[in-house]
Formats: structure tokens, C-alpha cells, sequence
């Protein structure tokens, strides 16, 4: 495969990955390679590639002789990625506090000056990003390439739920208090206290979306 070819299968796949995890399309949704090639302007070659691939990441069902069908993501799977997320940023905490650096601290120190920014105005798309941006520097800060790629991907996953969240503009405002702690932590390189910090973050989160019906949010919609 020529690395046109490897580049144009990865382009598609993250496309329609990132169209399930949004939302746009939802469980039991039939995603067809001509349907999906004619929007995306490919053939219907990467197209199934990454359908096997979204299969294998099981956000895709494959069925013999009817098609491929969104699995998405589930209320369950949505409960299983924070706990599991409260215990990896809890040790992706811990690790950045001993190998953080001042750059990457002055970036998050900015991260959160812009946030509490937007907060106040209730900009709740430029928080959501900006929320995805301290987390992606806390993965870097890590030092693990394996823990970022791993704690990115469930990032992604919960997508929807946390722009439900951050929407919310009494937890938007204490996710900013509790980002500014973590960043504290990591600023006097206090690896206890930054894991304790990001593992009760992401519990916090948790509970608050345990208010929300996400099993409706995340169902089917008529089309």
C-alpha cells in the first residue's frame, strides 16, 4: 500500500470515527460504503477499510449479507470510560508532575487563563476545546506516549457527554477550579497530590453527568 493510499484510508476513518462519536450518526444507524464514498469523494475501497477498522474498535457491527451498523457508545460504556479515565489521569497526573516542564506549564497556566475567560461569557464551545487542550498537554506532560494515546482516544470517546457537561455552567466553572488545582500540584511537582487531584477531577465529572439521561441522548434518533 503507498503511503497515498495508507494517508487516504486514515482520513476517511477519522471521519466517520469522529461523525459517530459527535453524534451525527447514532446506534443502529446503517453506514453504507456507496452512501459514504459519495460524500467523501473516495471510492468505496478505504471507505470499507475503515469500517473494518471502526469494526474493530467496536464502534462498528459488521453483518454478513445486510451491512455495517453504528454500535456507538453506550450509558454503560460512557460509566466504564470515566472510571477507567479517573485511575489512568490519576497516574498521568502523578507522571507529569515529576517530568513537566516550564513550557508546558506556562501552555496550561494559558489554557485555563483563556477558559475561565470564556466561562464568564459563556462561550461553552471555545471551554470545550480549551478543556480538550489542558487535558491533551496533562497527557503530554506524562512523559508515556502509551498512557496520551490511550487517555486521548477515551477523550474522544465521551465527546458528547462532555460538551453536556461543560455546558453546564455551574460544573464548567468548577471544572476551572479544579484544573487550577491540578495545575498547582503540578507546578510544585507534588506527584500525591496531582494524582489525588486529577483522579477526584474526573469523579466529579462522572457524577455530574450521572444527572443526565445519556441513555437517551446517546439512543437513536428518527430520521
Amino acid at each position: 500500500m503507498t503511503n497515498q493510499n495508507s494517508s487516504l484510508r486514515a482520513q476517511v476513518f477519522m471521519r466517520i470515527r469522529q461523525d459517530i462519536l459527535c453524534g451525527r450518526y447514532r446506534s443502529g444507524d446503517e453506514l453504507t460504503e456507496a452512501a459514504l464514498g459519495a460524500e467523501l469523494g473516495v471510492s468505496r475501497t478505504p471507505v470499507r477499510e475503515a469500517l473494518r477498522q471502526l469494526a474493530l474498535e467496536g464502534l462498528v457491527e459488521l453483518i454478513p449479507n445486510k451491512g455495517a451498523f453504528v454500535t456507538g457508545i453506550s450509558a454503560k460504556d460512557v460509566n466504564d470510560i470515566y472510571m477507567i479515565r479517573s485511575r489512568l489521569e490519576g497516574l498521568c497526573a502523578r507522571w507529569a508532575a515529576e517530568y513537566i516542564t516550564d513550557e508546558q506549564l506556562e501552555a496550561m497556566e494559558e489554557t485555563m487563563y483563556l477558559s475561565q475567560y470564556h466561562t464568564q461569557k459563556e462561550h461553552y464551545e471555545q471551554v470545550f476545546e480549551l478543556d480538550g487542550r489542558f487535558h491533551e498537554l496533562l497527557y503530554t506532560a506524562s512523559h508515556s506516549r502509551i498512557l496520551a494515546h490511550e487517555l486521548s482516544d477515551f477523550h474522544q470517546y465521551v465527546q458528547m457527554v462532555r460538551k453536556l457537561s461543560i455546558a453546564d455552567r455551574i460544573r464548567s466553572r468548577k471544572t476551572n477550579e479544579e484544573h487550577q488545582r491540578i495545575l498547582e500540584a503540578l507546578r510544585i511537582h507534588d506527584k500525591d497530590l496531582a494524582e489525588k487531584l486529577a483522579t477526584q477531577h474526573i469523579l466529579n465529572t462522572m457524577e455530574n453527568i450521572g444527572h443526565y439521561d445519556i441513555e437517551s441522548m446517546l439512543k437513536p434518533q428518527n430520521r
